[in-house]
């Protein structure tokens, strides 16, 4: 039973849709963008995670012994900041259950990121570096948000 305080006809401060098509909005798909990155980096990509089904935390289930940081994540559009705001959830849970808009994860040296932004942006897709990895004793993920910093 749905007991949360918005109806699928409301409207959503900052956004032109209501809430029914905010949640329902499609996702894009990235194989066009994915193919050309392999088509040119295959080799330099030492990692590739989908963070939806399994958000933000999912790169522990491929890494060992690397401490990941997320220090310069993507706002958190506002589907995400409804989400959290109708169900109270600590944000440390929102970024263990939700993708919080920030979708698709590419592993590759800095050398080899400005090209693969340039790629997505050709594809009208925003891209940023949002962090890195450092060696580490055990598997470690840090994420630095505006709602804090956070360990798993």
């Amino acid at each position: 039973v749905y007991s949360g305080t918005k109806k699928l006809t409301d409207r959503i401060e900052g956004s032109d849709l209501d809430v029914g098509r905010l949640v329902l909005s499609p996702t894009r798909t990235y194989i066009p963008i994915i193919k050309e990155i392999l088509d040119k980096f295959r080799t330099k990509i030492d990692g590739m995670v989908h963070c939806s089904g399994g958000a933000q935390t999912k790169v522990l289930h491929f890494v060992d012994k690397v401490h990941v940081i997320k220090d310069n994540m993507f706002e958190i559009p506002l589907l995400f900041k409804m989400i959290q705001e109708e169900s109270n959830t600590d944000w440390k849970e929102m970024y263990q259950v939700f993708n919080c808009g920030h979708r698709l994860e590419l592993y590759v040296a800095k050398e080899v990121a400005d090209s693969v932004i340039a790629i997505a942006s050709k594809f009208n897709v925003e891209a940023q570096i949002i962090g890195r990895v450092e060696a580490s004793p055990e598997k470690k993920l840090t994420i630095k948000s505006e709602y804090g910093t956070f360990e798993y």
